[in-house]
């Protein structure tokens, strides 16, 4: 009994800093915001006095499902395109050889040695009318001279996929690299034919890569901002953008609050699903995905 008891008292005091941290962090600036969302503003920027439902009550901005709609099907549309992508890389770098798998994850991190930014205006500059590829295009007859490649919600997705694909990569390789690939192997003894052996055996047995991958892309994709802001323009304005402009630029926190209340709403429902679908697992599909 004592021997559990100190063995019980160990793990509290390895989880206590993480504890800590995510509830100073995360947990109470999030209740804050919440709050937030109840007070009413200043004329000068502040936060008044008492509460009240005026903030959700201009929430109702008959421009928000606009920009609430696109900013769904952007964050949705990434984030399949970048699974996508993702799932056959991770089986490659699975099966190669360790030389050229460390080749391929090194070029996997290597846009993580520049400055976001500094890529972001490079896509700016590789998609501007007057650049290189537009000229490329037009001079192969691929689009238009009045095609515009800039400041639309495409350009906007193009670069969030170029942006959060190395995430969805990496979570997906690190599964695949547990999986045991002579399950593979079997399902084509037994007649599987190789997309089959893929999509039956393969994708079932990486599917905690593929939902790590899904929220780190997807939650990111909903709150990005800089993105819409640098190549989108005012015509692809997100929810992060909005929330940017209440703070920034109308100095209206509740109303920035409120909006970034709903966002994290909204980035907790897929999360809470995602944790109730894998609380439904059986012990023996956990034991199975584990490899033992």
């Amino acid at each position: 009994m004592k021997a559990e008891t100190r063995r019980h008292a160990s793990e509290w005091l390895v989880t206590l800093p993480s504890f800590v941290w995510l509830l100073l962090l995360f947990l109470v600036p999030t209740v804050l915001v919440f709050a937030i969302t109840f007070k009413p503003p200043t004329p000068y920027g502040g936060i008044g006095e008492g509460w009240t439902l005026n903030t959700l009550r201009t929430l109702g901005n008959p421009n928000y499902p606009a920009i609430i709609w696109r900013t769904v099907w952007l964050s949705v549309a990434a984030t399949a395109i970048c699974i996508l992508l993702a799932t056959p890389m991770g089986y490659y770098m699975a099966r190669v050889s360790p030389a050229r798998r460390r080749l391929v994850l090194l070029l996997v991190i290597l846009p993580f040695w520049t400055s976001f930014l500094v890529r972001i205006f490079a896509w700016k500059v590789l998609l501007h009318p007057e650049g290189l590829l537009k000229n490329t295009l037009v001079f192969l007859g691929l689009v238009g001279a009045e095609t515009s490649l800039l400041y639309n919600a495409w350009s906007v997705l193009l670069v969030m996929v170029y942006t959060e694909l190395p995430f969805a990569i990496l979570p997906i390789y690190a599964a695949a690299e547990k999986f045991d690939f002579r399950l593979i192997e079997a399902a084509k003894d037994l007649g599987a034919s190789s997309f089959c052996a893929f999509r039956s055996v393969f994708l079932p047995g990486i599917r905690v890569g593929l939902l790590t991958a899904f929220l780190m892309v997807f939650i990111p994709s909903l709150g990005s901002y800089v993105i819409p802001d640098i190549v989108g323009g005012p015509t692809s304005e997100m929810i992060g953008n909005k929330i940017a402009q209440r703070t920034f630029v109308d100095r209206n926190l509740p109303h920035a609050a409120g909006l970034s209340a709903f966002l994290t709403v909204a980035v907790l429902i897929p999360m809470i699903a995602i944790t109730t679908l894998r609380g439904k697992e059986s012990p023996r599909d956990t034991l199975r995905e584990e490899g033992i």
